[in-house]
């Protein structure tokens, strides 16, 4: 299948070094997989988006984290847990409002059986689940995302280019009233030594007259077709990176996906759930209870981190504008009989040629 245009091959001159897949993926080891449910006779667009931090092994190491909520108008379980302990164990999973339930249930059916031999002691299952609402082009109170569905993306992760736009629990979502979604950017970093820093974004947020793409009014140049008077969105931010930083620093990192989404226009509207969590995949660790002692890390300093930072701004802001490149024309559900228009790739190209 041919992969549609994304921002960049649009002429859009986004700043900074992309990794080769311009991916989350680009981080060594992260699998990313969908499950997408779509059925317009029964008013279905809705899906599960899966992240492995650590690809499909069977042997259970945490990721160092760190998250924050700008705003706090939804939901990702595991936090309290990341703020205590700085890591998490196990995958992420996005989906709708109404779907935490069930994602968070699929996602421990899929751990007791990944890590079987952890499991078969008195282990415990804690995976990170987000959401943000879909219910203008899904009917989000069908409650149609299962278990299954969940364990489907799990099963379906990857490694290599990621699907954007309409895709995962990105289907059904509206950014800058715009079709939006999944939509995913990557930066490489040299300190003296290379590291990635990469972006994964479940964009359901905004409303047209703040949408500024790279500088530029987009909002106010592409105004018609409106289908919000108001802010009543959310953004699940994800951020991953092969960098050794510590919990603290990754909260700091998480900090500035408020930044990247910030560049696209939103003041981080009061009824959204702007919700955001960095990983490291560097130090990789036994569990605690099965470790040394003492333990020994490498960790960047954090006076050296403007450069991290700065290419999580940038990634964020990309993936945003990737998402709502990657999207198609979608009737409303609530209301119904209106159109949630694609940007247009064309039109969008053509602002960047004057």
């Amino acid at each position: 299948m041919t992969r549609p245009p994304r921002a960049r091959d649009l002429g859009l001159p986004f700043p900074g070094t992309p990794g080769p897949l311009n991916a989350i993926t680009d981080v060594p080891g992260v699998e990313v997989g969908f499950c997408t449910l779509t059925d317009p006779a029964r008013d279905l667009r809705t899906g599960v988006t899966a992240i492995l931090p650590r690809g499909k092994g069977t042997t259970p190491i945490p990721v160092t984290a760190g998250h924050y909520a700008l705003n706090g108008n939804g939901e990702m379980t595991g936090t309290h847990w990341i703020d205590d302990a700085g890591y998490f164990l196990g995958p992420v999973v996005i989906s709708n409002t109404h779907a935490i339930g069930a994602c968070h249930t699929g996602a421990v059916q899929w751990m007791i059986d990944t890590y079987a031999e952890h499991f078969a002691g008195t282990a415990w299952a804690m995976p990170v689940v987000a959401e943000t609402y879909d219910g203008v082009l899904n009917d989000i109170t069908r409650l149609s995302v299962t278990p299954d569905h969940a364990r489907a993306a799990l099963d379906a992760a990857s490694t290599g280019p990621v699907a954007e736009g309409s895709t995962g629990g990105g289907n059904g979502m509206i950014a800058y009233e715009f079709k939006g979604g999944t939509g995913t950017a990557s930066r490489r970093v040299d300190l003296g030594g290379e590291w990635t820093v990469a972006a994964l974004v479940q964009a359901n947020f905004g409303i047209r007259p703040w949408l500024t793409i790279l500088g530029k009014p987009v909002g106010q140049m592409l105004s018609e077709d409106r289908l919000l008077p108001r802010e009543t969105g959310s953004i699940i931010v994800i951020l991953a990176t092969d960098a050794p930083l510590s919990p603290l620093s990754l909260r700091a990192l998480a900090k500035r996906a408020a930044i990247g989404i910030g560049r696209t226009g939103t003041p981080g509207g009061n009824s959204s759930g702007d919700i955001f969590l960095a990983f490291s995949t560097a130090n990789p660790q036994s569990m605690a209870e099965r470790a040394n002692l003492l333990r020994q890390v490498t960790e960047l300093n954090p006076d050296h981190l403007d450069p991290i930072y700065l290419a999580a701004v940038e990634a964020v802001d990309e993936a945003v504008v990737n998402a709502m490149v990657a999207g198609e024309d979608v009737p409303t559900v609530k209301p119904r009989g209106k159109i949630c228009r694609a940007i247009g790739r064309e039109r969008l190209a053509a602002l960047f040629r004057d």
